[in-house]
């Protein structure tokens, strides 16, 4: 890589980043600029979780200092996708780079769709942590876990999806314990890729460099602009899911 793509992985981590803090499908950015920059499919999936990992330590700790809290439920969620993650980030590892580029691609289509047809991430009836709904939680994000260390691309507005429709949080608190669960099951899925081998350091620390910014701004922007505002960049996420969708 030279110098220009090391500014684009800056540039594309610093967009991804604030993305996938106020809504999801960042890593739609990040995975195919890395693709198309040279890095092998399963190197770039596994290189990606450094800005990952950087972006999710600057939002948990923005949200901390703003006084938004997941609470020991979204410590619970967290460590259920970590088991999950494991057992995806090791699903990955030996993917054929065809497939891998085809799931991608499915994935991208799926995520059009789903914002297409605007999902309601807006609740009004309160929270519901009783022990049936806190349960399904567990057991739901132990599947999303599985997802998140496999690909983790879109993965925001599963998340999102689940903590509003299973728990009711209001996207606010949503987006806090999003990126707590993302954190905790990140380290997992990170160890594994680490321990195969399979990580390009100097573009994920470069891409970190920018992701960790955009986390800043994202987790700021959330708690300055609340869930009126988190609903509208939601729709720009929709715009630019559909133009990458047709440009790649």
């Amino acid at each position: 890589m030279d110098l220009l793509n090391y500014l684009l992985l800056v540039l594309a981590g610093v967009g991804a980043g604030f993305i996938n803090v106020v809504a999801g499908g960042g890593s739609l950015i990040t995975l195919p600029l890395m693709i198309f920059l040279g890095l092998p499919p399963v190197v770039a999936n596994a290189t990606n979780r450094i800005a990952l990992l950087a972006q999710n330590v600057v939002a948990v700790s923005n949200f901390k200092k703003k006084k938004v809290s997941p609470g020991k439920y979204g410590i619970y969620l967290g460590i259920a996708a970590l088991i999950g993650a494991i057992i995806g980030a090791n699903l990955a590892i030996d993917i054929p780079e065809k497939l891998f580029n085809r799931i991608l691609s499915a994935v991208m289509i799926i995520v059009a769709i789903l914002l297409v047809f605007k999902p309601n991430y807006s609740v009004d009836t309160g929270e519901k942590l009783s022990g049936k709904r806190k349960w399904t939680g567990v057991i739901a994000f132990f599947f999303i876990g599985i997802y998140g260390g496999f690909l983790h691309a879109g993965i925001g507005f599963i998340m999102m999806l689940a903590l509003v429709k299973i728990n009711g949080f209001s996207l606010v608190k949503t987006n806090s314990i999003k990126v707590t669960v993302a954190l905790i099951y990140t380290v997992s899925a990170l160890g594994v890729f680490i321990y195969q081998d399979l990580i390009d350091w100097k573009a994920g620390l470069i891409l970190a460099i920018g992701s960790a910014s955009g986390g800043w701004l994202g987790s700021t922007f959330t708690v300055k602009k609340g869930d009126k505002w988190i609903k509208r960049l939601l729709l720009l996420a929709i715009v630019v899911m559909a133009i990458k969708l047709w440009v790649f």
